[in-house]
C-alpha cells in the first residue's frame, strides 16, 4: 500500500483505541495519561504491532502538543499575575534546583559515570514536564485552585532555568570553549528576556491585532502566533514551551477568552498524541535492565519534588491540602529529561543514561497522575481533618495549662 494509505490507517486504528482507553479511565476514575503511553509502548519500537509510517505524524503532533499544552495554561493567567508569581517563587525556585538535581547528580557519582554525567543527570531530575502537569491540571479542575499559581510559577522557573542550563550542558558534554558557550547562554537569555518585556508590557496591544467575534481567524492567528514564537525560542535554545507560555500570557481579555475555546480540541488531540510518542519512542527491551535503579531514583526525587511543592505552598500561606495538591502534581518529569539524556548520549558520555531516562521518565508519567489524585480522596481528608482538629486541640489544652 501506499505509505500514505498505511499512515492514515494506523492514525485513524490508533485513535480509536485511543478513544476507548479514555472512556476506559473516566469509567474507572483514573488519569488516561498511563493508558496513553502504554497504547504507544505497544505500537513503538520492540512493541507488540509497530506503527512505523505514523512515527513522524506523532513526533510533529506531540511536539505542538506541548506547545499547546503551554499556551492555554498562559491563557488562564494575566502578565501581572505572572510576575507577581515569580517574585514570591524566587526562593522556591532555588530550593527545587537544590532538592531534584542533587539526588540525580549524586546517583551518577555514585555509578562512577563522571561529572559530566552527574551534570546531565541531575538536569534530568531536577525538571518537571509541563505538559504532563498542565494536562493534569486541567483533568482535575484544578486551574482555579488557589496553590496552582504557585505550581506554574515553579515550572516557569524551571522552564526559564533551561534557557541557561540547556546551552552550558551542550558546551560541557561537546567540549566547546568558554566564550563560545558564554555566547549561547547570553543570546537565549536576551530573547527570553525580551518575550517577557513584551508579554508584559505590550500584551494589550497584541491583543488588539485579533478579532475576538470570529472563531476561524482567531483560531488561525493564535496558533501561527504560538507556533511561530515557539519556534523562534527553540532556535535560539530557549524552551519553546517558555514561548507558547508567554504568548498566552500576553492575550488577554475577551481574546483570549475566547481563543482558549476554539483552542481547546485542538490541545485535547495533540496533547494525547504528545503521551502517544513518548511510548512510541521508548523501546521496552531497553527500560528492563534499568528499571530497578530508575525505580530507586524515581521514589527519591519523588519525593523531593513533593517536598517542594508542598513547601512553596506553605511559604505562600495555602492550607495544608493544597500544600499537599501543589506537591504531588509537580513530580511527572517528561519532555526535558528525554532531551538532557539524549544530549548526553549524542555526546559520547555513558550510554546508560538514555534509557535510565526513559524508565525514570515512564515511571513518574504513569504514577505522578495516580499521585495527584490522592488529596481528593476522602480518605486523605479525613486524615488531614483529624490531624488539624488533634493539633487544634493540643493548642488549646496548651492555653489552658
Amino acid at each position: 500500500m501506499h505509505e500514505t494509505t498505511v499512515l492514515l490507517i494506523e492514525v485513524g486504528a490508533l485513535l480509536l483505541v485511543l478513544s476507548l482507553l479514555g472512556r476506559l479511565a473516566l469509567r474507572v476514575g483514573i488519569s488516561p495519561i498511563p493508558l496513553y503511553l502504554l497504547a504507544g509502548l505497544a505500537v513503538g519500537h520492540g512493541g507488540f504491532l509497530p506503527f512505523d509510517a505514523s512515527e513522524s505524524f506523532f513526533e510533529v503532533g506531540s511536539q505542538i502538543g506541548v506547545i499547546l499544552l503551554l499556551a492555554m495554561l498562559g491563557l488562564e493567567y494575566s502578565a501581572e499575575e505572572l510576575l507577581s508569581s515569580l517574585k514570591r517563587a524566587r526562593v522556591a525556585g532555588l530550593m527545587d534546583g537544590l532538592l531534584n538535581a542533587v539526588p540525580g547528580a549524586a546517583f551518577a557519582l555514585i555509578m562512577g559515570w563522571g561529572w559530566l554525567a552527574a551534570v546531565a543527570l541531575g538536569g534530568v531530575t531536577w525538571v518537571s514536564s509541563s505538559g504532563v502537569i498542565a494536562k493534569v491540571l486541567r483533568d482535575l479542575g484544578r486551574l482555579g485552585n488557589r496553590e496552582t499559581p504557585v505550581v506554574l510559577s515553579v515550572l516557569v522557573i524551571e522552564d526559564l532555568a533551561m534557557a541557561f542550563y540547556l546551552p552550558i550542558l551542550s558546551a560541557l558534554v561537546i567540549g566547546a570553549g568558554l566564550l563560545q558557550g558564554a555566547t549561547t547562554v547570553v543570546i537565549a537569555v536576551s530573547v527570553v528576556v525580551v518575550i517577557l518585556y513584551l508579554a508584559l508590557r505590550h500584551g494589550r496591544l497584541l491583543s488588539r491585532a485579533f478579532t475576538s467575534h470570529h472563531a476561524e481567524p482567531l483560531l488561525l492567528g493564535v496558533l501561527g502566533l504560538t507556533m511561530l514564537v515557539a519556534g523562534l525560542a527553540e532556535q535560539v535554545n530557549v524552551s519553546a514551551a517558555v514561548g507558547a507560555f508567554l504568548v498566552g500570557i500576553a492575550l488577554s481579555g475577551q481574546v483570549a477568552h475566547n481563543a482558549a475555546a476554539v483552542l481547546s480540541p485542538l490541545r485535547d488531540l495533540f496533547a494525547t498524541v504528545f503521551f502517544v510518542f513518548f511510548g512510541i519512542s521508548t523501546d521496552p527491551a531497553s527500560i528492563v535492565p534499568v528499571l530497578i535503579p530508575a525505580l530507586v531514583l524515581a521514589v527519591l526525587t519523588m519525593g523531593t519534588k513533593t517536598a517542594t511543592g508542598y513547601l512553596a505552598a506553605k511559604k505562600a500561606g495555602i492550607a495544608v491540602p493544597g500544600r499537599w495538591r501543589a506537591g504531588l502534581v509537580l513530580t511527572p518529569r517528561g519532555e526535558f529529561s528525554i532531551v538532557i539524556a539524549g544530549l548526553a548520549v549524542s555526546a559520547g558520555l555513558e550510554p546508560q543514561i538514555a534509557p535510565l531516562a526513559a524508565a525514570y521518565v515512564l515511571i513518574t508519567i504513569i504514577s505522578g497522575p495516580l499521585l495527584a489524585r490522592i488529596p481528593d480522596a476522602t480518605w486523605f481528608k479525613d486524615t488531614v481533618k483529624r490531624r488539624r482538629l488533634a493539633s487544634e486541640a493540643k493548642v488549646e489544652a496548651q492555653a489552658r495549662s
